[in-house]
């Protein structure tokens, strides 16, 4: 054969090559084709463990928005004890205040601030009974 001879040959596969290139090849090796279908369950697995996290990371973020409206109610509510309990220990300080001016000249401040109400004992609550009883 001649120059022309292979190149006639070298044609003709190139042709057919591209035949098959167009009309594409369905051959797959079965281990190409297990490797593919591993990949592939990976690749759901992966997946489906994605939806999961970012359902439970959802969820904490909810979580956690609802925390902080509560943190910051908690916060407002101490503010606002903490400044009624000034307010009450300034009150509480200028009564003591008054108490003392009004004291000063009739007894010492101690006496003051002592209770003057006492309650009776438990002897003398059974002697009144059983005088009350003698009595009847």
């Amino acid at each position: 054969m001649g120059q022309r001879g292979y190149r006639g040959v070298w044609m003709l596969v190139a042709g057919l090559g591209c035949i098959a290139a167009v009309a594409g090849c369905d051959y797959w090796p079965p281990a190409l084709q297990a490797q593919i279908e591993q990949l592939r369950t990976e690749v759901q697995n992966a997946n489906m463990e994605k939806a999961q996290l970012q359902n439970q990371l959802s969820a904490a973020i909810r979580a956690k928005d609802d925390l902080q409206v509560h943190f910051d109610e908690l916060t407002k509510a101490n503010r606002e004890k903490t400044a009624q309990i000034a307010n009450l220990e300034h009150a509480l300080a200028t009564e003591r205040e008054k108490v003392a001016k009004l004291t000063r000249g009739k007894a010492p401040a101690k006496a003051a601030m002592k209770p003057t109400h006492k309650a009776p004992s438990a002897k003398k609550k059974a002697t009144k009974k059983t005088q009350a009883a003698k009595r009847l």
